[in-house]
């Protein structure tokens, strides 16, 4: 019965905890993206976004991933023996990396409070795919043990991180044909209004 207790709140804290990993980033987008808007818009919004980037990470995101580590923790008590299986020891080493990633983007949201963030909107959305692939690992080892097809498995993550990657890129292109036609459409009232 406590496998089961443990099991149900593991799922519900990863759940929880990846929610939490999507919504930051974003975030972290739409705050350097607010440095493009004029003042006093600009830090309107920035200071808006640092409220919530702190919320999220600190009453939403970080419990998830503790009840998440605290739940594995129960997992394994109850069956010690499968720390001797490979599956569980990757997905580990993936758990770890995500772990990082979460603790890296603490440090990305104490850099944007202070305006020293480097990374632009486009390098963000890039980065807010790296829990999506750590996603489909993880699920994927969790579902499959030691019975996961890797050849096919890794031509499918190969294949969702092209997508990924073209996804931004076009999207990219999108919003610089539209932020151009929208100041062609301006400058035309401008020009016609003078």
């Amino acid at each position: 019965m406590a496998y089961s207790w443990f099991k149900a709140f593991h799922i519900i804290g990863f759940v929880v905890w990846f929610a939490g990993l999507f919504y930051l980033v974003r975030l972290f987008i739409y705050h350097v993206e607010a440095n493009q808007e004029p003042e006093p818009a600009r830090t309107i919004l920035k200071n808006q976004y640092q409220i919530m980037e702190k919320r999220l990470y600190n009453i939403i995101t970080t419990p998830g991933m503790l009840v998440t580590v605290a739940m594995a923790i129960g997992l394994v008590s109850t069956e010690p023996d499968v720390l001797k299986e490979s599956w569980l020891h990757i997905k580990l080493l993936f758990v770890t990396l995500l772990i990082g990633y979460h603790h890296y983007c603490s440090r990305l949201m104490k850099k944007l409070a202070v305006d020293e963030c480097r990374w632009n909107s486009q390098q963000l959305r890039a980065l807010n795919e790296a829990p999506t692939v750590m996603l489909m690992v993880i699920v994927l080892l969790a579902v499959f043990k030691n019975n996961l097809p890797t050849d096919i498995t890794a031509w499918v993550i190969f294949a969702s991180i092209i997508l990924m990657a073209v996804t931004i890129q076009l999207y990219a292109k999108k919003r610089k044909r539209d932020k151009e036609k929208l100041e062609a459409q301006i400058g035309q009232v401008v020009q016609e209004q003078s």
